[in-house]
């Protein structure tokens, strides 16, 4: 990001976010970011040509007013001229806003239309925005996970957490699994949605396209440096639309090779770790992890939700009833809720064990679910 002067802010707006009176980072740059993208370069270079051709045309006509005002002023005699019609005059108000706008428009137009030239792409990824994460699918390389805000951030930013926010580097603007990519390489992104209108943007990267359900949007993207790349949901998509943040990893292709690589063995592990049986302190230990990351901002972390929006776990019939129902809510959701499906979310080790979790947690005392009963749920 360009170089900006960081102010804290507190105030009654962030309680009623559920944030109680916490200071954020707001930051105030003078100009907008030059970015690390060939298309975030063009947009500044185009920026810039404009902001001087505007400043040129205001240095014209305020400096013709300026003059006049002083020049031909009454007190000094001058006398107003009479006439109706000049068409030397009017041949120039219209020649000269047509070479200007011109003169603007054939850069603006080679510059939207490589924006949307995603062809030859190096790679693909889908981007999905769901309530309030995102879900980053490599098409080539098979690998997929979901990019939430980082536990400890979202634990800190809960009213009367104790947690002190000031403590944090890039307080809200961490996640726990950030999108990694590799420079040099022209990345295609596909953007959809699970639910409704998200917006992925990143600053650096010279754009930002809305995910929408039901339609696919592209946009494309070639990182030139090595690099951490911040942005956010630019879509007012719901009640923590202000906590889904977006972190993009730029890495040298070797590092690169090297994160994918890990990425299929821990893929590899988590799918075989799904047909062994789990000890219930196992299933506890990944299911509170898992229930912070993903339910804990609606349920709340003591499992009591909130009265009239999200119902309470602590007690609940869900929570000690039938595993079954608890099971078919948990994969597929409950229409017409905020209560998302997370049949392709999460994997058969991670349902099981933020089902025991809630079925053992704050009180609970129910049965224990293992991943053999998730995958024959599927």
């Amino acid at each position: 990001m360009a170089v900006s002067t960081k102010q804290y802010i507190s105030g009654l707006a962030l309680a009623s976010l559920g944030m109680g009176s916490l200071p954020v980072s707001a930051d105030y740059a003078l100009n907008m970011t030059t970015g690390v993208t060939p298309t975030s370069q063009q947009v500044y270079d185009l920026h810039m040509i404009i902001f001087w051709i505007c400043v040129a045309i205001g240095v014209v006509v305020f400096g013709a007013m300026i003059f006049s005002i002083f020049k031909h002023r009454k007190s000094k005699g001058a006398v107003a001229a009479q006439f109706h019609e000049s068409t030397t005059a009017e041949i120039a108000w219209t020649i000269v806003p047509i070479v200007i706008l011109v003169s603007m428009a054939v850069p603006a137009t080679k510059t939207l239309l490589a924006m949307e030239d995603t062809s030859d792409a190096d790679m693909s990824i889908k981007v999905t925005g769901i309530q309030w994460k995102w879900k980053y699918d490599y098409l080539d390389e098979g690998i997929s996970f979901i990019s939430s805000l980082d536990p400890k951030h979202n634990e800190a930013r809960q009213l009367k957490s104790g947690v002190d926010p000031a403590s944090f580097d890039h307080y809200l603007r961490e996640v726990d699994n950030p999108l990694v990519v590799p420079v040099g390489k022209k990345i295609r992104f596909l953007l959809t949605a699970n639910d409704v209108i998200h917006s992925w943007w990143v600053a650096d990267l010279g754009w930002k396209k809305d995910a929408i359900p039901g339609f696919v949007n592209e946009a494309w993207a070639k990182i030139e440096k090595p690099g951490v790349y911040r942005g956010k949901c630019a879509e007012l998509c719901g009640k923590d639309h202000g906590f889904m943040p977006i972190v993009v990893v730029a890495k040298s292709e070797a590092d690169y090779a090297e994160w994918v690589a890990q990425q299929k063995a821990a893929a590899d592990a988590a799918a075989a770790s799904a047909d062994r049986e789990w000890t219930k302190d196992e299933l506890m230990a990944r299911g509170e992890k898992v229930y912070a990351t993903n339910c804990a901002a609606c349920h709340q972390a003591n499992g009591a939700g909130i009265p009239g929006a999200f119902p309470a776990l602590a007690g609940s019939a869900l929570a000690t009833g039938d595993a079954a129902g608890h099971i078919d809510i948990v994969m597929h959701g409950k229409p017409g809720t905020a209560m998302a499906a997370y049949k392709n979310l999460l994997n058969d080790a991670d349902l099981a064990a933020v089902i025991t979790y809630e079925r053992h947690a704050w009180g609970n005392n129910a049965s224990v679910v293992q991943p053999a009963a998730i995958k024959a749920a599927r």
